[in-house]
């Protein structure tokens, strides 16, 4: 059996008995929905070379309209997360029509400039609730049997979407379209010279990537109940953008771990914070520990000087060195 295929079977296996190790569900699918998006964001830089600074449009946009349609609407669980996902395809389609005849920051500014845009939207918009965002969305039913109000079952179908939208990415970037993606990433022009129509072949990814950009948000908000403006601002679109830099550019896991090492440091450093406070009796170390994006920006400078192509990609150079060396 393939050795990649037996890694992800054991990492399933794990993720399946984390509730069971004493992990929080909560925690865990927020790093799965987190992760998502991340790797979404690493289809469209990572394989493609498109740098987006607007993908959080994407993910709050989902969230919203999810929520909205299963709170006001009165759709069932399954069905309002398939219409966020719509509809955040098509707002990438309509922002990638109008981004991708542009390249490098221009493109960038493009998508952030369309995010913002859609960010004050949501602020004014009357069905988003403002500042206060959509609250108390019922999570409802899976197929009307079985009830996500409770923890367990809710963390299992967050686990399921996490993988389809995982093996989406992975079949894409080993299919004939993700080999013309990274063709584009290394050399456009090339590309161009061979005949391929460019300017589609961008399109397609973005849409994509906005698609399970959107599940991602649509997940994540059913397992907040709430979809609020935090997901839609361009500190988010600067948080994925870490998140797949950490982890490993252009690797197909190195967004989960990146998802993770964010996440965790967001809900552990205040802890960690408080306890050095309590330990040495300074209080430095307290608001260090409240100030977590000092603590991110340390982590990315890091990473930027000692990891260049990220935790994974360091760890791949490192074992392709080896090979090379004993061969």
């Amino acid at each position: 059996m393939n050795r990649q295929l037996i890694g992800y079977l054991a990492a399933a296996i794990v993720v399946a008995l984390l509730p069971y190790m004493g992990v929080y569900p909560i925690f865990a699918m927020k790093v799965m929905c987190y992760a998502l998006f991340a790797c979404a964001f690493n289809l469209l830089l990572g394989y493609t070379g498109l740098l987006s600074f607007g993908h959080a449009a994407f993910l709050g946009g989902a969230a919203y309209a999810a929520g909205h349609a299963i709170k006001v609407w009165g759709f069932p669980t399954e069905l309002g997360l398939i219409y966020g996902t719509a509809v955040a395809a098509m707002l990438g389609l309509v922002m990638g029509l109008l981004a991708i005849r542009r390249s490098g920051i221009y493109f960038a500014m493009i998508t952030l400039a369309l995010a913002q845009m859609v960010f004050f939207y949501f602020l004014q918009a009357p069905f988003t609730g403002g500042e206060d965002g959509l609250q108390r969305v019922p999570r409802g039913t899976l197929f009307g049997i079985i009830d996500l109000r409770d923890d367990l079952n809710l963390y299992y179908l967050v686990m399921g979407i996490f993988a389809l939208g995982y093996f989406v990415i992975w079949r894409t970037v080993h299919s004939p379209f993700g080999q013309v993606l990274q063709a584009l990433r290394e050399n456009e022009p090339r590309a161009l010279s061979l005949g391929y129509d460019v300017d589609r072949f961008k399109l397609l990814a973005f849409v994509l990537s906005a698609a399970i950009a959107g599940l991602a948000g649509a997940t994540k908000m059913l397992v907040f109940v709430s979809a609020t403006l935090s997901d839609a601002t361009w500190q988010m679109s600067g948080l994925v953008i870490l998140m797949t830099l950490i982890g490993g550019l252009g690797t197909l896991t190195g967004p989960i771990i990146g998802a993770f090492i964010v996440v965790l440091l967001e809900n552990k450093v205040g802890d960690f914070g408080r306890f050095m406070a309590r330990v040495t009796d300074n209080d430095w170390f307290l608001r260090l520990g409240e100030s977590v994006t000092i603590v991110i920006g340390l982590i990315f400078i890091l990473c930027v000087l000692a990891f260049r192509r990220g935790i994974v990609g360091e760890i791949q150079a490192l074992m392709s060195r080896r090979r090379a060396k004993a061969s």
